[in-house]
């Protein structure tokens, strides 16, 4: 058994500080399951608690406050052959108790010690989730406002197989560790115990106090039966290897000559029901068809029952790296809802680009050339003129041909849809 305590970087908590106990505990617990340092990653936060990964020769991750169990989840999804250990104080679990939630009822196998010294010591001895209301704190009678969460209450409720209650100062504290990081699922141990440098300044606790406290209390140790089930991520394995494997995307022939060389963007303008982002979709397809790179932004509908009206596309030659469009080369306004809320594109642009301006709707005033799409005189519906407009691009010869529009066509739509988007894309070429 080899200890896996940093000899470059020993621990350096204040004098009587349960924290130190604790790491030396967990290390025990380490040695006696005969781990070595690259089978554990130990996973920290902000705080005392936060400064464990820096004691440890392991895989370590260090992240913002109350955020480790999302870390230590990644992790463990990605890595599940490694023992997952999470150190977080009261602090941290108060900041991320909705991270703790999710972690008891997803059942993946980490191991979470919560060095429980209620309240906030690194940064002033304020009030945390678990101070007592009795409690005098370094945030004046703040904590007398609010209940203190019982942390172990709180994870079985939430679905957490194994929970333990324990006292930093136990003369078993590493083999309750052990049993925790054995376990295969989330294991959470609630760890009381003292912060010397600013909790005990103003309030009487001592190990024997802990003690007293713990054996007042129902006792909560170990494997919670009701919550007992099947590990997160090995179930995980096993139904998503029980899935028929994904087919590989449909590769586009490049067929075409692309119509000029440079970086060409696009902006339709609609509202919720003209198939914009349908449109958008064939329009890059289009640019696949002659081997350009393409990319499309949709705008997200705030509500469920108003779809996007709003679609950003870039076809280019090169690599796209920035999507943003500040000044596009064309802008198609079918609605007058996407134009009321993109007015800021009107003022970008210059006498190279181009409106295609449909019936009805007002643009603001420019130098822009705009191209009037007559699709009412045409009888085309209101919910075709995303695509119509794009036979309109075709038929002036900008950016996308017909040939490359109709061939996009046939990869979106098949048998009578494709015949009648065929059909809307000749009407609109022969203007009948």
């Amino acid at each position: 058994m080899v200890s896996l305590l940093n000899d470059s970087r020993p621990p350096v908590f204040c004098p009587g500080c349960s924290h130190e106990r604790i790491t030396r505990s967990l290390d025990d617990a380490f040695q006696k399951m005969d781990l070595s340092g690259g089978q554990i990653v130990i996973v920290s936060d902000i705080g005392c608690s936060g400064l464990f990964d820096t004691f440890f020769i392991t895989h370590a991750m260090h992240g913002l406050h109350g955020r480790a169990l999302t870390y230590a989840a990644g992790l463990k999804l990605a890595r599940p052959e490694l023992k997952v250990v999470v150190t977080m104080g009261d602090g941290g679990q108060g900041i991320g108790g909705a991270h703790l939630l999710a972690a008891c009822r997803r059942n993946l196998d980490i191991t979470l010690l919560i060095l429980n010294n209620f309240n906030f010591g690194m940064t002033g001895g304020q009030f945390s989730a678990t101070t007592p209301m009795d409690a005098r704190v370094g945030s004046a009678f703040l904590n007398q406002l609010e209940r203190p969460l019982d942390i172990c209450q709180v994870a079985r409720s939430a679905g957490a197989a194994y929970v333990t209650r324990c006292s930093g100062y136990g003369k078993d504290l590493a083999v309750e560790i052990q049993r925790a990081i054995e376990f295969e699922g989330f294991a959470v141990l609630d760890i009381w115990g003292i912060c010397p440098g600013r909790y005990t300044k103003k309030n009487r606790l001592t190990p024997k106090g802990i003690e007293e406290a713990l054996a007042k209390m129902d006792p909560i140790e170990g494997i919670v039966t009701e919550n007992s089930r099947q590990e997160y991520g090995r179930q995980y394995r096993q139904l998503a290897g029980s899935l028929r494997p994904t087919a590989e995307p449909p590769a586009i022939e490049a067929r075409f000559q692309p119509l000029d060389s440079q970086r060409r963007e696009v902006i339709l303008l609609g509202s919720a029901g003209q198939r914009v982002i349908t449109a958008g979709e064939i329009f890059c397809l289009a640019g696949l068809t002659a081997g350009l790179k393409t990319t499309q932004k949709n705008e997200y509908n705030i509500t469920v029952l108003r779809g996007p009206s709003i679609s950003e596309l870039i076809l280019s030659p090169e690599e796209i790296n920035y999507t943003g469009i500040e000044a596009p080369d064309v802008v198609i306004a079918l609605d007058q809802e996407g134009v009321d809320r993109r007015r800021d594109v009107f003022r970008a642009l210059d006498g190279q680009s181009m409106i295609l301006q449909a019936d009805g709707v007002e643009v603001p005033p420019g130098n822009t050339r705009i191209h009037q799409m007559n699709l009412k005189s045409q009888k085309i519906k209101k919910p075709d003129w995303a695509l119509a407009s794009l036979g309109v691009i075709a038929k002036i010869g900008r950016i996308i041909s017909t040939e490359m529009l109709e061939a996009a066509l046939a990869i979106r739509f098949k048998d009578k849809m494709l015949e009648s988007s065929l059909e809307l894309i000749r009407k609109v070429e022969t203007g009948a």
